[in-house]
């Protein structure tokens, strides 16, 4: 059937071109003719031939096609004209499955002051008709999209003034959280301050409900406190039913935390009401959520309270989740509280090793035991003491990843204590490893080794050789020489 319009020249079916359009290959003929640019004559007899019928052609299952395609390319007058002539029918269009989408793609295109304005107030007056339409609504929230905030502030009057009407119907939430994705700051604040004098109304509602979520949901305090005190007083009226139960568990945890603890205390302060909550099929929710976070005084408020009443619930199916949070809050509560116990100990611990760390490195290897001390020695007409380590390799570091290893070494200290020098009867290769030297080494040296003075040391480590390999790693020591690290 297409085929036959390849051999045709739009001139050849100028006439006929109105209902020709209402045909599915006639539209899809037409459509390709709009789209050649270098051939606006095409679109100018396309145009004047569709004119006069285009509200009718809007809602045609085909021709709807063709109105939105001359939508995209035709002339700025062309468009006003059209503008013009939808006005007067634009509500049943965009109530209409076809021509809802025409709609739509008209209004992506107004560009002129004087077709944006008209195309307003032909929509004003039924915002709100349209939001509760299946198509009509998405002609609305084009309008959202595409129009400039000042252009669509009527959406917002319109929606402010009648917002139970549109919250609490099953397409008008949906809008309404649309308008507030797409609003200015001073937008948002007009619908908000409406929703939040309406909210006590809205949480009960299937719909409206998800209105006062979604404002929770925005993560502004300004908002969701105002918003969550509105319940305040009512807690427990809300808690037992199905929607605002939802609500009300979303409040306990977005709450700021004094809110928070105002919403819990309705629950705990009469044990009556707390019973009936919990053994109510929604509210018994709302009090799992409690557990999770209330603060310790509160929470335990709470368990007081529920435990005893464990047992008439034992055959509910939420019996066995209330009785894990207790189970599991205690078991935090017993390793915060080991944890804590912990660290006291190793704060103790390494407060203890820190007194040790203050003592000079020589005495302290004195005291484990590794280091001998020796009587004086005279280097360079110079007293120094000398502490021999015996069987021991000493491993040091200038910092360059050049270690240097020495067996059964010598170190040197000043009349100050501090360490000047190693000795050693051999001097390791840098590329020799520890684990090579498990046997017994010959006499100590007596001269102070060039590269170990106290400018290059940062840190000496001493491992005993003469032990099996096996169990070298078990009995490996590394001493850490301050200042020179």
């Amino acid at each position: 059937m297409e085929d036959r319009f390849a051999m045709f020249q739009l001139e050849d079916v100028a006439d006929d071109i109105y209902a020709l359009c209402k045909d599915q290959y006639g539209c899809r003929f037409f459509q390709k003719k709009l789209e050649e640019r270098q051939k606006p004559e095409h679109r100018d007899i396309i145009f004047r031939q569709i004119y006069s019928h285009f509200v009718e052609l809007m809602t045609d299952p085909f021709g709807n096609y063709l109105c939105q395609k001359m939508m995209e390319y035709c002339t700025d007058s062309q468009r006003t004209l059209i503008v013009e002539q939808v006005a007067k029918a634009i509500i049943p269009i965009s109530l209409n499955m076809h021509g809802t989408r025409a709609v739509q793609r008209m209004i992506e295109f107004l560009t002129l002051p004087e077709q944006i304005n008209k195309t307003i107030e032909a929509l004003a007056p039924n915002v709100v008709t349209l939001i509760k339409d299946i198509n009509g609504n998405h002609v609305v929230q084009k309008c959202l999209h595409k129009l400039s905030h000042h252009n669509k502030q009527f959406i917002y009057d319109s929606v402010s003034r009648y917002c139970i009407e549109v919250a609490t119907h099953r397409h008008g939430c949906c809008v309404l959280q649309r308008c507030i994705d797409y609003s200015a700051d001073h937008q948002k604040k007009q619908l908000v301050d409406v929703i939040i004098q309406h909210a006590l109304t809205l949480v009960q509602d299937p719909y409206g409900n998800y209105v006062v979520q979604y404002v929770l949901e925005l993560g502004d305090a300004q908002f969701s406190d105002q918003l969550i005190r509105q319940f305040l007083n009512h807690i427990a009226e809300l808690s037992v039913q199905k929607y605002s139960s939802n609500v009300i568990e979303k409040c306990i945890r977005v709450a700021e935390e004094d809110t928070r603890r105002q919403l819990i205390d309705e629950m705990v302060v009469d044990k009556p009401r707390l019973e009936k909550l919990l053994k109510d099929s929604f509210a018994n929710y709302v009090v799992q959520t409690a557990l999770d976070f209330a603060d310790d005084l509160q929470y335990q408020k709470l368990v007081d309270c529920i435990r005893p009443l464990l047992p008439s619930i034992r055959n509910t199916a939420y019996c066995k989740r209330i009785q894990s949070k207790l189970q599991n809050r205690d078991h935090q509560t017993n390793k915060f509280s080991n944890v804590q116990h912990s660290n006291h100990i190793h704060h103790h611990h390494h407060h203890h090793q820190q007194q040790q760390q203050q003592q000079h490195p020589l005495l302290l290897l004195q005291q484990q035991h590794v280091l001998q001390p020796s009587p004086f020695a005279m280097t360079n007409n110079s007293p120094l003491n000398h502490l021999t380590l015996n069987n021991y390799m000493l491993t040091s570091s200038n910092g360059n990843n050049n270690p240097h290893h020495l067996q059964h070494p010598t170190l040197y200290t000043d009349a100050a204590g501090m360490i000047t020098g190693a000795s050693a009867a051999t001097h390791v290769p840098l590329q020799a490893s520890v684990e090579q030297h498990t046997g017994t080494i010959g006499a100590s040296a007596t001269a102070v080794h060039p590269l170990m003075n106290s400018n290059d040391i940062d840190f000496v480590s001493a491992t005993p050789f003469h032990l099996p390999q096996q169990q070298q790693h078990q009995h490996h020591q590394q001493y850490q020489f301050s200042p020179f690290f």
